[in-house]
C-alpha cells in the first residue's frame, strides 16, 4: 500500500496539467503542476538538457542532451529514459515533424541539421546549413523546415521531401528561434544580438516587418530576443528578451509592441498552460519560472526550479 501511494504521488495529481522545464546546469527536468504552480517531480537527464518537445500523442518526451550528444526519449509517466537517439554533435533545439516520426535537429558544433527517424532510431539525412545552427521550426503542413544559424546570421529553408535547402535568408545578428504563423504563411525569427524579430512571407521569403524593442531604464544591449510563443488564435505573441528580464507583448497583426512584463533574470523560453490562460517563462540566471496571467499581462508567481532553466514544454493531455 505504501509503495502504491508513493507511486501515485510521484506521478502527480490525476488529470493535472504539467509544464516540463529543462535545467542546463543540473542535468534535470523540473515538472510543474499547472494547478498548484509547484514542482511535483524532478527527472534526471543527460548532460546539459536544452530543447524539449513531446510526441503529438504525449506518449514520450524528447530532450536534447547537448553535452551528451544525444536526444533522449523519456517515458513521461515513469521519468525513465527509454533509449537515446542518434543526433549529431551538440543538439540544441529540434522540432518534430507533423508526421510524428521525424525529428529535425540543429547541431551547433557541426553546422548541420540532422533528420532522425524516431521509429527506426536512425539518421535519415544530414543537411549542411550555416555556422552554429540553433533554432528549428517546421511549417504546419510539414513541407518546410527552418534552421537558424547564429554565426552565419541566416534562416535556412529546407524542403522536407527532398531534404535539401531551397533558400537562405539573411537576418540580424545571432538568430536564435523561429516559428511559423498565420497557418504557415509567415515565418518569425528572433535575432538575439541584433535585438530584433523579423517576419518573412513564406511564399516569397521577403521580409514583411522587423520588430524592435525599447524598455525604459534598460540599455539596448541588454534587449536580446530569444524564444517567443503565439497565443492559440495567433493574435498575440510573447517574446522573451533575455537579460532585459522582460517579456514583450506584440500585436501579431500590426507587429506593434503593446506591453512589457517584468520576469526573472535572463528569460529564455516559454510555454502556455492547457487553456492558454497562463504563460510560463524559463529564467536562466535566477533559476526560476515566472507564471504570467495572459489576460492581465501580470506576473503571478515565481517558481524555483533547477539551475539555469532553459527549455519548456506543455505535456499534452492523454488521448
Amino acid at each position: 500500500m505504501r509503495f502504491l501511494l508513493a507511486a501515485a504521488l510521484l506521478a502527480g495529481p490525476a488529470g493535472a496539467g504539467e509544464i516540463w522545464v529543462t535545467n542546463e546546469l543540473d542535468d534535470t527536468i523540473s515538472v510543474i503542476d499547472t494547478d498548484t504552480l509547484e514542482v511535483i517531480r524532478t527527472i534526471q537527464t543527460g548532460q546539459r538538457p536544452r530543447g524539449i518537445t513531446f510526441a503529438n500523442d504525449g506518449s514520450v518526451v524528447y530532450v536534447c542532451a547537448s553535452d551528451s550528444n544525444t536526444v533522449q526519449v523519456i517515458d513521461p509517466d515513469s521519468g525513465e529514459v527509454l533509449h537515446n537517439l542518434p543526433s549529431g554533435d551538440d543538439p540544441e533545439q529540434f522540432v518534430l515533424h507533423p508526421d510524428n516520426r521525424h525529428l529535425y535537429i540543429a547541431n551547433e558544433d557541426d553546422a548541420i541539421t540532422t533528420v532522425v527517424d524516431v521509429e527506426s532510431r536512425t539518421v535519415v539525412a544530414q543537411i549542411d546549413v550555416g555556422i552554429e545552427p540553433e533554432g528549428m521550426a517546421v511549417s504546419p503542413d510539414g513541407r518546410i523546415a527552418i534552421t537558424t544559424s547564429e554565426t552565419t546570421n541566416m534562416a535556412h529553408w529546407i524542403d522536407t521531401e527532398s531534404r535539401t535547402l531551397f533558400a537562405n535568408t539573411l537576418v540580424d545578428s545571432r538568430p536564435r528561434h523561429a516559428e511559423f504563423a498565420r497557418g504557415g504563411a509567415e515565418l518569425w525569427v528572433s535575432a538575439e544580438i541584433g535585438g530584433t524579430v523579423s517576419v518573412f512571407d513564406v511564399e516569397t521569403q521577403a521580409e514583411l516587418a522587423k520588430l524592435e524593442f525599447e524598455i525604459t531604464g534598460i540599455h539596448p544591449d541588454r534587449v536580446q530576443p530569444v524564444g517567443f510563443e503565439f497565443t492559440a488564435d495567433e493574435s498575440t505573441v510573447f517574446v522573451a528578451l533575455g537579460p532585459a528580464n522582460h517579456v514583450a507583448v506584440v500585436n501579431a497583426a500590426t507587429y506593434e509592441v503593446e506591453d512589457y512584463i517584468l520576469v526573472g533574470r535572463r528569460v529564455w523560453h516559454m510555454a502556455f498552460n492547457e487553456d492558454g490562460s497562463q504563460l510560463f517563462t524559463t529564467n536562466g540566471v535566477s533559476g526560476d519560472v515566472t507564471v504570467i496571467d495572459v489576460a492581465s499581462r501580470e506576473p503571478l508567481r515565481s517558481i524555483p526550479v533547477g539551475r539555469f532553466p532553459w527549455g519548456a514544454a506543455l505535456r499534452p493531455e492523454a488521448d
